[in-house]
């Protein structure tokens, strides 16, 4: 029932951004968390960052923690992943994901039960 959609990927150069968006569907969106993690080809599903349903605690990967930033907006149902700074070995398909918990900011994709289609991310040196 629940639906989760992703936009905003692309091609671009290393130091360059770009601000990834997942859109859901569900009224109760505000109450969980929301993850997004990414996947490279060869390569398993790996954590990239949460945040919690009010907004108000954040969690990132060592890899990205300077660079990207989470957020959401709940007028929008929509949660968002500013990327700066890109580098090469960011190029991956990006998922953004609801977890089980309302407060507790996992790094575990089996922690989350809904998953968006992707978004393709493709940095070049």
């Amino acid at each position: 029932q629940v639906q989760l959609v992703e936009s905003g990927g692309g091609s671009v150069q290393a130091g360059g951004s770009l601000r990834l968006s997942c859109a859901a569907s569900e009224r109760t969106f505000s109450s969980y968390v929301m993850g997004w993690f990414r996947e490279a080809p060869g390569k398993e599903r790996e954590f990239v960052a949460a945040i919690t349903g009010s907004g108000g605690y954040t969690k990132y990967a060592d890899s990205v923690k300077g660079r990207f930033t989470v957020s959401r907006d709940s007028q929008k149902n929509t949660v968002y992943l500013q990327m700066n700074d890109l580098k090469p070995e960011d190029t991956a398909t990006y998922y953004c994901a609801r977890s089980l918990s309302s407060n507790f900011l996992s790094v575990f994709p089996r922690e989350y039960n809904y998953w968006g289609q992707g978004t393709q991310v493709t940095v070049s040196s």
